[in-house]
């Protein structure tokens, strides 16, 4: 009888001993933590992607923890030595609303030119959602850390499903995602010391925002720009989610509230349609004055211009309405003076028309970067 107790207990040792330590919560979404991976849709599936996945994976958000979604191609055959070089593309503005996620819908431009031409150069492609954009909770909309955190973690995630990608990457960004990329390539170096980042390629990047916001009040009429009504919305929309300590909504009148729920819904060209006759000063109840609410703004919008250790590409068009060519000047003009390795590109076209025109010159900024050891 002892001899078959001391067996038994000699067993609950042993099992307890290969018992599998429980995951922590840091553990269970630690950043680039793939949860799900699934074969792209043929409508989202570009020519000449040997691999078409789309992934969900934890990232950061301004608060914590948050999931993101991403787009992976990688090239036909075999990788090179040392694995395929990864673009991280970093898209612009498609709205918050959950349906507006970049990745479902088929963009002609993108699936037919600009991921063709990446992988054709032997890049694999990985393209963020960014935190909340299909995901639980809000996008934070121009919220440049948690967007990059994104881009980064999205990297991380296409490393531990993907066989055959290199360290080396770089990311490329328009609009929205040129905001992104510049965030990226100044955190990156820290933030993901495992991952090589070899610089950033940025179009059309929204900047000196957080310059306006003592602006702003009651008295702003309409402006002689495009789709500015449901950016500042979106922008709005992410701080009250985010931040319910600064009380955005004691800033809006009932317009205010009407268009945030318009943006929340939709996607941007949609809202931009219901909106556009709608002045930010209808939307206002007061100034934006208090320096909790424009220190936050400061920290999601403000492009840091100090210490940049990596090659930067900037592609500006002299005729956008949205990101407009005067703001992107004081950009360039303070990374040159704080020595920031720096190409730019000017361009006649608008927003999205330069986009296309600086593209050839992006893609030899990234070869430069990318395609030495």
């Amino acid at each position: 009888m002892r001899t078959r107790m001391m067996t038994v207990a000699a067993g609950v040792v042993l099992a307890l001993a290969v018992a599998p330590a429980p995951v922590t919560a840091a553990e269970a979404t630690a950043p680039g933590l793939v949860t799900e991976v699934a074969d792209a849709p043929e409508r989202v599936r570009p020519a000449g992607a040997a691999v078409a996945q789309r992934l969900t994976y934890w990232s950061r958000g301004p608060r914590g923890p948050m999931q993101s979604t991403a787009m992976v191609y990688l090239p036909p055959g075999p990788p090179p030595p040392g694995g395929w070089p990864v673009v991280a593309y970093a898209h612009g503005s498609v709205g918050i609303a959950d349906q507006c996620a970049f990745t479902l819908s088929p963009r002609d431009y993108y699936l037919n030119e600009v991921y063709p031409a990446l992988l054709g150069a032997g890049y694999a492609v990985v393209i963020s959602d960014y935190v909340g954009l299909g995901t639980p909770g809000t996008h934070p909309y121009l919220d440049g850390p948690s967007q990059a955190r994104s881009v980064i973690d999205g990297v991380r995630a296409a490393r531990g499903v993907a066989p055959g990608l290199s360290t080396r990457w770089a990311v490329l960004g328009q609009s929205q995602g040129g905001q992104t990329a510049l965030f990226a390539a100044h955190l990156a170096p820290a933030d993901a010391p495992e991952l090589q980042l070899r610089g950033a390629a940025a179009t059309g990047p929204p900047s000196n925002l957080e310059l306006v916001a003592p602006l702003l009040g009651p008295w702003v009429p309409r402006l002689p720009l495009r789709i500015t009504t449901a950016y500042f919305a979106m922008i709005v929309a992410g701080l009250r989610a985010t931040a319910p300590e600064l009380d955005v909504d004691s800033y809006l009148t009932p317009v205010g509230q009407a268009v945030l729920e318009v943006v929340e819904n939709t996607c941007v060209n949609e809202a931009d349609e219901q909106v556009r006759t709608v002045a930010i000063g209808d939307m206002l109840t007061k100034p934006l004055l208090d320096p909790r609410l424009l220190a936050a703004v400061s920290a999601m919008l403000r492009i840091p211009v100090q210490g940049h250790t990596r090659p930067l590409f900037i592609g500006q068009g002299l005729a956008d309405l949205e990101v407009p060519a005067p703001l992107s000047a004081k950009l360039v003009a303070e990374l040159r003076l704080a020595g920031a390795d720096l190409e730019v590109g000017v361009y006649p076209g608008g927003h999205l028309d330069a986009a296309r025109q600086a593209f050839p010159d992006a893609l030899a900024f990234l070869h430069r970067v990318l395609d030495r050891p």
